[in-house]
């Protein structure tokens, strides 16, 4: 895979201090690129904002614009950017059922906004993070000619962000071009709290319980967080107008197995208490990854056992204090429980 090749080549990066993002920024940067980091979260006052780009703050090819997507001047934001990549969004499946405008405005409205200021300004290419999310209730590999149902507000506002994109893609006068990548559950040093992973080796190291919705074998897709990074550093040198991409990490996990796995990997039990599955909740996320293949040349390169332990060393690492933001949030059995998403 190869993507953006020349060194000082200007690009954007929207929710550059969140877990994705600040991953993105730091290969980008790695690779000569000039950066400018774009995030509403204050580096000031939120304390996983400052200690993802912590690394990049001071480097001479990193800019920090600092607003939210639907009040910025994005015209003066991406002026010069070849590439612009899209990773704002507000996430979460479960917690989409309640504060819906947040949602609409953040994933729909700022996408729209952003993608009128490329047009106006000429940007070239802009790669949009959607989520598996969209497809919805399914039972084998997710392709993306696949009929896509959400089953979630949150899936909804995704898979509105990606048809805003192609249609701004597809326009007859359009120079952008724009390639939607569909994340399967991404896992990995920097990981929201309020995802599975987080949570679970969160829980082994902690003491603290893990709470399961459902009896455990529901799976999940899990990607690591290096593939998605590269996936989409390549996904700028994608050579079409408009395209939809899954990126997956290979093969689809039972959540029972991944606690397993977490005991393995941290050597210490994983407390447990067992909840009904919640609104939303899906029965398995696979990701049909031929597109991928063809388009990216992508493949995998981290298995889920690797990459959760490379996950539990990075929070070993961390304060006690910073351990226990990663810490299980006592057990919600309603709507605005957390989930794993993207």
């Amino acid at each position: 895979m190869t993507g953006i090749a020349a060194p000082g080549t200007k690009v954007a990066v929207t929710g550059a201090a969140g877990f994705i993002g600040s991953h993105l920024v730091e290969a980008l940067l790695g690779r000569g690129c000039e950066v400018v980091g774009i995030d509403r979260r204050s580096l000031r006052s939120q304390t996983l904002a400052r200690l993802h780009l912590g690394d990049v703050l001071d480097h001479p090819r990193f800019s920090w614009v600092e607003g939210d997507l639907t009040d910025l001047n994005l015209n003066e934001v991406v002026d010069g950017c070849m590439y612009v990549f899209h990773l704002a969004a507000v996430p979460g499946v479960r917690s989409s059922w309640t504060g819906f405008e947040d949602y609409i405005a953040s994933n729909v409205v700022a996408t729209e906004r952003l993608l009128r200021a490329c047009r106006e300004a000429g940007t070239p290419k802009l790669v949009f993070a959607s989520s598996s999310s969209v497809y919805g209730m399914v039972d084998t590999l997710s392709a993306e000619n696949d009929v896509a149902m959400p089953v979630s507000p949150y899936g909804v506002t995704k898979l509105a962000g990606e048809q805003i994109c192609l249609a701004y893609a597809k326009r007859p006068d359009s120079r952008l071009s724009v390639t939607a990548l569909r994340y399967f559950t991404v896992y990995g040093p920097r990981q929201r709290p309020d995802m599975a992973i987080a949570r679970i080796l969160a829980a082994a190291l902690t003491g603290e319980q893990y709470t399961i919705f459902g009896d455990g074998t529901e799976r999940r897709e899990f990607t690591y967080v290096d593939d998605v990074v590269e996936a989409t550093i390549a996904a700028a040198g994608v050579d079409v107008p408009a395209a939809v991409i899954n990126i997956g990490g290979g093969s689809s996990v039972s959540m029972i197995d991944v606690i397993g796995l977490a005991r393995e990997v941290t050597g210490n039990p994983v407390p447990l208490t067992a909840v009904p599955a919640q609104p939303g909740d899906v029965r398995a996320t696979a990701a049909n990854l031929s597109m991928a293949r063809l388009l990216l040349g992508y493949q995998p390169r981290t298995d889920l056992r690797t990459g959760m332990t490379r996950h539990a060393g990075w929070m070993r690492g961390l304060t006690p204090h910073l351990l226990r933001t990663y810490a299980p949030p006592p057990m919600i059995t309603g709507p605005k429980e957390a989930t794993c998403s993207h």
